[in-house]
């Protein structure tokens, strides 16, 4: 793993070769930022994986559970205000 350099300390003037990073715009200040965390991090943490597919299963049966009771009652409706509206114009 490649481990990229620091950034200079208060008071310490930076080296030839890293003062480039200071002209740069600030998306790649940002960018440079993101990799540095990405480079100190151990790579343990994963986040909740297990809670994440546990939400979405719950999720989907929520969802399926008023699809199943509301649908025919959702259909009906949808019906009937298309056939409104079809009728009213003509």
């Amino acid at each position: 793993m490649r481990v990229l350099p620091r950034r200079p300390s208060a008071g310490r003037t930076a080296p030839a070769h890293r003062t480039a990073l200071r002209r740069r715009t600030a998306p790649d200040r940002a960018f440079d930022r993101f990799c540095e965390h990405l480079a100190e991090s151990d790579g343990r943490d994963r986040g909740d994986v297990p809670g994440w597919v546990l939400v979405t299963l719950m999720t989907a049966g929520l969802v399926l559970a008023i699809w199943a009771l509301a649908g025919p009652a959702l259909t009906n409706l949808f019906t009937t205000a298309i056939q409104r509206v079809t009728s009213f114009g003509g």
